[in-house]
């Protein structure tokens, strides 16, 4: 491609609303344009990196036997009524009615309408197993969309489905798309770890993240300093190291706590650790208010709160809600005649004699044991921390932050049933479809690539997924030799269909090379004063090294490039 004849621009400044390294170079890149929050345009360029990324996919799941399809993004809102996913995704599906007043919604991903697909081709056990896949673009409300294209609201994704008769054959499928997807991760030069994570709103037996590993990752991946354990943070077990106290239990005493209402203050008001305390935290569950005890050290985790009560939604509490249930100003609630369901994290039954909010504004309940109060269940509702216990060897647990660029899900035959979707054993009997989702956020690959490959001067693509391999830079267009080579090779190029950008503006050479390095050429091969003397300058974007290469050798180095 020529530059002079070409759609291409640069920014020199930094963006001003972009809040990552990727969101900004890719943007000062022209390869990315906001339209408005949380929604891109990809522009040229950008739609040359994508398209790469794209072909790697699509190679790597033709590999494993997978055929390509479409689907509408405007689906019936029915469809996921029927599955019964309309309501756990709520206000993140971007709904709409027809001039009939007919609810649709713009696909957030779409397990309905390929188990509704299969069905055409799955009446007998015979028609299994297979794979189908596509790379369209999904749609989610986010609440707030932030850093560049990492999370966004509109953006492409490649989504796979395999149906299979039954649970050995689901294994075999996932096997054979957990390989895929290394693979891809690894032409795409990511650094990632592979968790466990949670089902969400998919459902299902097992879910698993590639997380490209980044300090502006928004999810937290837990290691392990002894082996290799990797997890989410979401679902990541806290082991229970607490020894059952030995102290004898004493009797309640309601003490008034003035100006104290959070554990920091409670503390230091009785001269003891947050670790002394339990907190009662009050929560929205699907519109239902529950307390959670915890110890006072702790944070809750939402997502083993959620799975706990089998709910779809949780908030904290509204001021209003909290008063209702309590009786009191927000800060002082604890379990002992709360008017609503606790749920208590099991490490509290270790404990006696902890202390609680007393329900009553300014006051506070010492020497509490669960004699004094009522609890629905007992389960692991703690948020792990770092330096916590790993659950496999007993080390210390580390943490990372990673961006979610794939996933694994076994469904299971959880969709099958909602939509219908069954086959006709060897006995003649009905049984339900095994199914499998396999999902890559092509636009956040990119986002992820550009965080982890880039440097001062812009991004250092992998030659695999560059805009262009190779750069034609001539020094000065005024001088006929090296016009004349720099057009010999890109005749070259152009006719061995090598990927090539051939810089012809009539700018500045530092003009020229820093567009080069911003938007992350591979290889700059650059004609200047040495032609003359049969030479012409080739320099690495990763490394920076430059050397000369005489041109009636530069045939072969350019093979060598594209080899």
């Amino acid at each position: 491609m020529k530059l002079s004849q070409s759609f291409f621009y640069t920014l020199r400044e930094n963006a001003k609303d972009e809040d990552s390294i990727s969101g900004n170079l890719l943007v000062r890149a022209g390869m990315i344009k906001k339209t408005s929050n949380g929604i891109y345009m990809i522009m040229p360029m950008g739609k040359k990196v994508l398209a790469k990324i794209e072909n790697i996919v699509r190679e790597e799941m033709d590999a494993k036997g997978a055929q390509e399809l479409l689907m509408p993004s405007l689906i019936s809102e029915d469809v996921y009524v029927q599955s019964g996913r309309r309501e756990a995704f709520g206000s993140n599906m971007f709904s709409l009615k027809d001039r009939y007043s007919k609810p649709y919604v713009l696909g957030p991903t779409h397990e309905e309408l390929f188990a509704v697909a299969a069905s055409m081709n799955g009446k007998s056990y015979k028609d299994y197993p297979y794979n189908l896949y596509q790379i369209q673009t999904k749609y989610r409300d986010e609440t707030r969309p932030r850093y560049g294209l990492i999370r966004v609201r509109e953006f492409i994704m490649k989504d796979a489905y395999t149906f299979d008769i039954d649970e050995a054959g689901l294994d075999v499928a996932y096997q054979k798309m957990y390989d895929a997807y290394c693979r891809i991760f690894d032409r795409l030069h990511l650094d990632y770890k592979i968790v466990k994570a949670d089902t969400g709103a998919m459902g299902g037996l097992l879910s698993e993240e590639y997380q490209a590993l980044s300090s502006i990752g928004e999810d937290i991946v837990v290691g392990c300093e002894g082996c290799d354990f990797s997890s989410n943070l979401e679902i990541t077990e806290v082991i229970d190291t607490i020894e059952d106290s030995q102290e004898q239990e004493k009797e309640m005493q309601i003490q008034e706590t003035p100006n104290a209402r959070t554990i920091e203050e409670v503390a230091a008001f009785f001269g003891k650790e947050p670790s002394d305390f339990v907190k009662t935290l009050l929560y929205s569950v699907d519109g239902q208010t529950v307390a959670f005890c915890i110890p006072g050290d702790r944070e809750l985790n939402e997502t083993k709160a959620l799975k706990l009560l089998g709910a779809n939604e949780i908030e904290l509490a509204s001021f209003e809600e909290v008063e209702r249930v309590t009786h009191a100003k927000v800060g002082f609630a604890g379990p002992v005649g709360l008017d609503c369901p606790v749920y208590l994290d099991r490490q509290i039954l270790h404990r006696k004699n902890f202390i609680v909010g007393a329900n009553k504004t300014d006051h506070h309940i010492v020497n509490v044991n669960l004699k004094d109060f009522t609890y629905e269940k007992v389960a692991d509702l703690c948020q792990v921390k770092e330096g916590d216990i790993c659950p496999v060897c007993g080390q210390k647990l580390t943490f990372s932050h990673g961006i979610e660029v794939g996933n694994l899900f076994k469904l299971g035959t959880k969709y099958s049933q909602s939509m219908d979707l069954f086959y006709t054993d060897a006995k003649n009997q009905l049984q339900p479809v095994w199914m499998g989702s396999y999902g890559i956020g092509l636009e956040r690959c990119m986002a992820a690539v550009a965080e982890q490959h880039n440097d001062e001067h812009g991004i250092i693509w992998p030659r695999e997924i560059a805009p262009f391999s190779l750069a034609i830079v001539p020094i000065s267009l005024k001088d006929q030799e090296q016009v004349q080579l720099a057009d010999q090779i890109y005749e070259y190029c152009v006719q061995k269909h090598y990927d090539v950008l051939y810089d012809d503006r009539n700018e500045r050479p530092g003009v020229k090379f820093k567009d080069m390095e911003l938007i992350g050429i591979p290889t700059r091969i650059t004609l200047g004063k040495g032609v003359k003397e049969g030479k012409v300058e080739i320099v690495d974007r990763a490394t920076g090294i430059k050397e000369e290469c005489a041109i009636e050798n530069l045939w072969k180095k350019i093979d060598e490039i594209f080899a």
